[in-house]
């Protein structure tokens, strides 16, 4: 305590200026319209500048929250898009929840892309009701399936793998054939092969999932026509496909579930079983 009293009487000009200076601050402001309107548009400038920093700060953290919200609600908006019952808007706030497709949105971990068997690992597991053999989509199409699942984490089999093949279709036509990986040195192209020679389709025409499996449902984007060739051997064309996703370059995925295929493939397996 001391020390303090020493201190203001040590400093007692100083401080004795500083009191008369913020009294004729204040006293100059009050009397003058001019100066006090300054002064406020000053402050509140000044403070806005604060809360302004202060938002966007918040908002930034914010981001990762915002952004899981954005993929679970796109998941839902994709379950109502194919399911069997075709639900309108107007009834998604009395919908039960059960669909035939239901999907899971995930982070991407790490993706390969330049080798033969490319393979994708992501942040859901089996904790989260991932299986073998899930289709796997991006915002813009098909990126693969499941072929490995731990508590945690799954590794997909991407479509840039050699060992990869999905029924697909011309979404013209509906002529259906097999979507396959054959080019290692090319993440963005696939070949589309064993399509009939009668077939009629142009180069862009689009590239859609056959719908033919348990996997994938009907009709999601794979890419457009970009070339083509007829083998002559199999009297088939092999149309080399632009991919709608950029493989090079993902980010996060959308996990697949089938709520019928356990049934269905219990049923095929019994009919394979009484075939042999």
């Amino acid at each position: 305590m001391q020390q303090v009293i020493f201190f203001f009487i040590r400093n007692k000009n100083l401080l004795l200026f500083f009191v008369l200076f913020s009294i004729s601050v204040y006293l100059t402001i009050q009397s003058h319209s001019f100066h006090s309107t300054r002064y406020i548009n000053s402050t509140s400038s000044f403070i806005g500048g604060i809360q302004s920093n202060r938002s966007s700060v918040t908002n930034y953290f914010k981001l990762k929250k915002e952004n899981e919200r954005l993929q679970n609600e796109n998941a839902y908006l994709r379950e109502i898009l194919f399911d069997d019952k075709h639900v309108v808007i107007e009834e998604i706030d009395s919908l039960p929840g059960s669909f035939t497709f239901e999907f899971t949105p995930a982070k991407v971990i790490s993706n390969s892309y330049t080798k033969s068997h490319n393979y994708i690992t992501i942040n859901k597991g089996a904790a989260d009701g991932l299986e073998i053999d899930m289709g796997v989509i991006s915002t813009n199409g098909v990126v693969g399936i499941v072929n490995k699942v731990s508590k945690k984490y799954a590794t997909i089999q991407s479509i840039l793998n050699t060992k990869s093949q999905i029924n697909a279709k011309l979404k013209k036509t509906h002529h259906f054939g097999i979507l396959v990986w054959e080019n290692i040195r090319d993440p963005y192209h696939a070949n589309l092969i064993d399509i009939p020679r009668h077939t009629d389709f142009n180069i862009g025409d689009t590239i859609v999932t056959g719908g033919r499996s348990t996997i994938f449902p009907e009709g999601i984007p794979i890419g457009t026509i970009d070339d083509y060739t007829l083998e002559e051997i199999n009297n088939a064309y092999i149309i080399r496909v632009k991919l709608f996703t950029d493989m090079t370059s993902l980010n996060s995925v959308y996990l697949i579930n089938n709520n019928d295929y356990q049934e269905i493939k219990k049923l095929e397996d019994e009919a394979n079983g009484g075939n042999k």
